[in-house]
């Protein structure tokens, strides 16, 4: 092989060296579902709702069980004179058991009570991971918009260069006029602004992505260039309602809170009644000093709490848990309010956006590239002026941009409308 050759070869693996790592170093697409999996799986505040979940639901068993028994160990009757335990007859050594009893019920409604806190904290996990879903389609659809904007400026930046030096062209042979210059370099330099807002934004998306997904702020995001352009027909407000009175988490959570505050009200008014106590001991005797035997003694004792301040104590307590119900029961219907509100925002921005991009898809885009088209063809043989063409092709510009906006606004109505109603079929 001659050197021109061998350098020749050289230079191509080299190039398709770089090439091939220029690939690789592309970073792999983002879809939906892949975002979705990824907040699912990585994201802290989930992890942390599930770790409370996880300690509430440890705790009904710890109330429903009798408090631990306490041993003790005496030394009853023990003269000072000579610490024998033979001298007295009343001399012992006594092991003694006592457990305390709470009235019957009252275990019951604690192990109740904690339980239904535990299904309240279960339930926050589905709330926390609806909006977490919500949040992590919406940001990705508004990233989905900004690209396609960036690009859209990018397509018009390029098609004004050719304006200007058009303009320019006619200009310099003294058929053109300085201002068709100036103007669309100022169009220019208009989207070049634009551009530097579209990327600013793009990088704050990102960012508030990264966090969702527990990933460096500073990592490369790339989504997929194109999706299924379609907006579906959804169910009627008045049935997203109903789907959302039994489907939506953090209703279940407030109800379950609600059923915890009827227990403790429950066990408030059972406070009246007296806890016991049990105690049993066994004293060991020594025998006597000329070796006779003395009997071992056993005790056994029930006692019990007197309520006698009830009216400062328990009866305070029954008025603090009545009023925690009620308490409860207002936020129940407070939230109840909120996502009936949720469901017709996001009800009413899917529908207005649906329209908004189909308007612009059927209509307003197609007519305008037409009229780009037309003055086009007017302006090459010098029957529509350049001032004209020019607002004719920005006009299409802003148009395209507010049909991606539109689209991607209804996705994120989508993602925000099934949060709110707390499952995914609203679909018709």
């Amino acid at each position: 092989m001659s050197f021109p050759l061998f350098l020749r070869v050289v230079g191509l693996y080299g190039l398709l060296f770089a090439y091939s790592f220029s690939v690789t170093a592309q970073p792999t697409a983002l879809t939906l579902q892949a975002a979705t999996e990824l907040v699912i799986a990585d994201n802290p505040d989930l992890a942390q709702m599930q770790a409370r979940a996880k300690a509430m639901a440890a705790i009904p068993s710890q109330e429903g069980t009798l408090p631990d028994p306490q041993i003790s160990f005496n030394a009853m009757s023990l003269p000072v004179n000579s610490f024998s335990t033979r001298q007295e007859d009343m001399t012992q050594l006594g092991v003694s058991v006592s457990q305390t009893i709470p009235f019957p019920g009252k275990l019951a409604l604690r192990e109740q009570a904690a339980q239904f806190e535990a299904e309240a904290a279960s339930a926050n996990i589905t709330e926390v991971r609806q909006r977490l879903l919500s949040e992590v389609k919406s940001i990705w659809w508004l990233i989905f918009y900004l690209d396609h904007a960036l690009a859209l400026v990018e397509s018009n930046h390029t098609l004004l260069q050719q304006f200007v030096e058009i303009a320019r062209t006619k200009y310099e042979v003294g058929v053109g006029l300085q201002q068709d210059v100036l103007l669309a370099q100022l169009e220019l330099s208009k989207l070049l602004d634009q551009q530097l807002m579209l990327k600013g934004s793009r990088r704050n998306a990102i960012a508030s992505l990264d966090a969702l997904l527990n990933k460096s702020a500073d990592s490369e995001l790339k989504l997929p260039e194109t999706v299924a352009l379609s907006v579906p027909n959804i169910k009627q407000e008045k049935q997203l309602y109903s789907m959302a009175e039994t489907s939506r988490a953090v209703l279940d959570s407030n109800r379950q809170t609600i059923h915890a505050a009827e227990s403790r009200l429950e066990l408030a008014k059972k406070d009246y009644l007296p806890d016991f106590t049990v105690d049993a001991g066994y004293g060991a005797r020594a025998n006597t000093p000329d070796g006779n035997r003395r009997s071992d003694l056993l005790s056994m004792s029930l006692s019990m709490n007197v309520p006698i301040f009830a009216a400062q104590k328990q009866a305070k307590a029954v008025d603090q848990r009545a009023s925690e119900l009620m308490q409860q029961k207002y936020t129940l219907q407070d939230e109840w309010n909120k996502v009936r509100s949720q469901i017709t925002q996001a009800y009413t921005d899917y529908q207005r956006a649906k329209e908004q991009f189909v308007l612009y898809d059927t209509g307003i885009v197609p007519q305008a590239r037409q009229t780009v088209a037309s003055m086009l063809a007017g302006y090459q043989v010098n029957k529509v002026d350049f001032l004209n063409l020019v607002r004719s092709q920005i006009t299409l510009f802003e148009y395209e941009i507010q049909y991606w906006k539109a689209f991607s606004e209804a996705n994120q109505a989508l993602a925000q409308l099934t949060a709110t109603v707390g499952q995914e079929e609203i679909y018709e």
